[in-house]
């Protein structure tokens, strides 16, 4: 209930007055700063957050403000800037619990045994997920590593051989993306999304249907390796869909507990 009076609230202030300009006034423009802040912080940064910016400047400061999420630009000039990083893991070990780290489109993002133990949210920003790549050299063993609940959106993520993800623990939810292991000789040591997530026999019964650890995959497209997902703990692969194309194949699967 509360949920929804925050996002009448968000909806109440943010949409175009009709009765008149000075009720527009009123319901906008007489807003400070914080209060303004406070009512973004309930919109999804994708694509509500990044659509307000667009508004005017005032509402794009505001909108980009490190607190509401934190961003990583490969060619900043002004490296003291609050909230804005050179490079992810920079950005990953400054953000705090539930921050969202917009990556900025344009290059190559370097992303090899990244490590993120806190719930966090990583977010391509350009338009499609290859404007935003991230790029795992030959000799790691993952771009990034989950060990707490977090989800990617519209991203890139591109191994040489490895993974492209290392699921250990936590909910993760991956949507919108592009998972690539390029094709070798080598194939069979090289995995989009591997988990090694594994409940205690003890927590089994009091976790399930509660998602513990998993792996929720929407819209995203998978290329190379040895096989799309592979567990070597006690999850399994579950609701399998899949969209094929002439060149490349959509999923949308879970990664969970096997039911018995």
């Amino acid at each position: 209930m509360a949920k929804r009076r925050r996002m009448e609230l968000a909806a109440a202030t943010l949409a175009p007055a009709s009765y008149s300009s000075s009720a527009s006034s009123s319901k906008i423009h007489s807003l400070d700063d914080g209060c303004l802040m406070h009512v973004f912080s309930f919109l999804t940064p994708i694509p509500d957050r990044y659509s307000i910016a667009l508004v005017c400047h005032r509402w794009r400061d505001l909108a980009c403000h490190p607190r509401l999420w934190l961003r990583v630009e490969r060619s900043t000039k002004n490296t003291s800037e609050p909230g804005v990083f050179p490079n992810l893991q920079d950005a990953i070990s400054a953000a705090r619990p539930g921050d969202t780290i917009l990556i900025s489109p344009g290059g190559d993002h370097v992303a090899c045994n990244i490590q993120i133990k806190k719930p966090l949210c990583l977010i391509g920003g350009g338009e499609l997920p290859d404007d935003t790549v991230l790029t795992c050299s030959r000799g790691s063993e993952s771009a990034l590593e989950f060990l707490s609940t977090c989800k990617i959106t519209n991203l890139t993520i591109r191994t040489e051989l490895g993974y492209c993800l290392l699921h250990r623990s936590g909910r993760l939810t991956i949507e919108g993306c592009i998972l690539q292991c390029e094709e070798n000789p080598l194939d069979y040591l090289s995995f989009p999304i591997i988990s090694t997530a594994n409940i205690p026999n003890g927590f089994r019964q009091s976790l399930k249907g509660h998602g513990r650890d998993s792996i929720t995959v929407a819209r995203t497209r998978i290329e190379g390796g040895a096989k799309a997902v592979f567990t070597s703990g006690n999850l399994a692969l579950q609701r399998v869909r899949a969209i094929y194309t002439r060149t490349c194949i959509f999923f949308w699967f879970e990664v969970g507990e096997q039911e018995i």
